[in-house]
């Protein structure tokens, strides 16, 4: 059965959270700050534990989340962390999602060619595409990118939906019989089918995988002492959230 406590025992969890998160409570050789994933769970053990009248699910739909994973997405939207904003960079930092686009967009006209991946054989398919514009910046000198939409979805992060979706993602279509590069405002480039040419086209259906494999332009990947210290302040603010809904 769990137990329910009071204010004050609210007060006391929310008292060794706060431990976690804030710099001056930790030693020298301690972390600034938790991981959101560990803050996180840590957040929803929390309410589970103290939340008087109510279980943890009420006081979470409250603050309009439903549990880690939304947790997680709130902290990296409060901080501008996580996969979200930089996300993952197949290139070893030399190259970003707006580079994938401008060297994409070389081959507008190009006419589609099953099979293709230079221009000396023809043409470019789908995935063909995607391939030659991340060798023509080097990435795959890096990473080995495989040739097939199929097996082009396994590099990178994934991404939830296409709402989320920043340009330079590579969207999936249909388990992987398709695939383009997301430019925003719904639109991709890709070399779209026999008779097409590479070009711009608008994104026809939801896709069913979306993969980010490199940062925006400006983005980085690992995390500065600025970007420790306003992870801090936003785990800070959740837990303050928590004790004025608990009160």
């Amino acid at each position: 059965m769990t137990a329910v406590l009071g204010v004050d025992g609210i007060r006391s969890r929310m008292s060794e959270l706060s431990a976690l998160v804030d710099p001056r409570a930790s030693s020298a050789s301690s972390p600034s700050s938790t991981s959101s994933t560990d803050f996180a769970t840590l957040l929803a053990d929390a309410t589970s534990r103290s939340t008087p009248g109510g279980s943890s699910s009420d006081l979470l739909s409250s603050l309009g989340l439903s549990g880690t994973s939304s947790l997680n997405s709130l902290l990296a939207r409060l901080t501008g962390t996580g996969t979200s904003a930089a996300g993952t960079d197949i290139s070893g930092g030399t190259v970003s999602a707006q580079d994938l686009i401008a060297d994409a967009k070389k081959y507008t006209g190009v006419a589609y060619k099953w099979g293709g991946e230079s221009l000396s054989e023809g043409g470019l398919d789908c995935s063909g595409l995607v391939l030659r514009s991340l060798t023509d910046l080097g990435v795959t000198k890096v990473t080995d990118v495989p040739r097939t939409a199929r097996e082009q979805q396994t590099l990178g992060t994934k991404v939830s939906s296409l709402d989320e979706a920043l340009p330079g993602d590579l969207l999936v279509f249909n388990g992987g019989t398709h695939i383009g590069i997301y430019l925003g405002n719904n639109t991709m480039i890709d070399a779209p089918k026999p008779g097409g040419t590479v070009g711009v086209h608008k994104v026809y259906e939801e896709p069913s995988n979306i993969r980010r494999i490199l940062p925006q332009e400006g983005a980085t990947t690992t995390p500065s002492s600025t970007t420790s210290t306003t992870t801090a302040l936003a785990q800070r603010t959740a837990l303050a959230m928590l004790a004025g809904l608990g009160s």
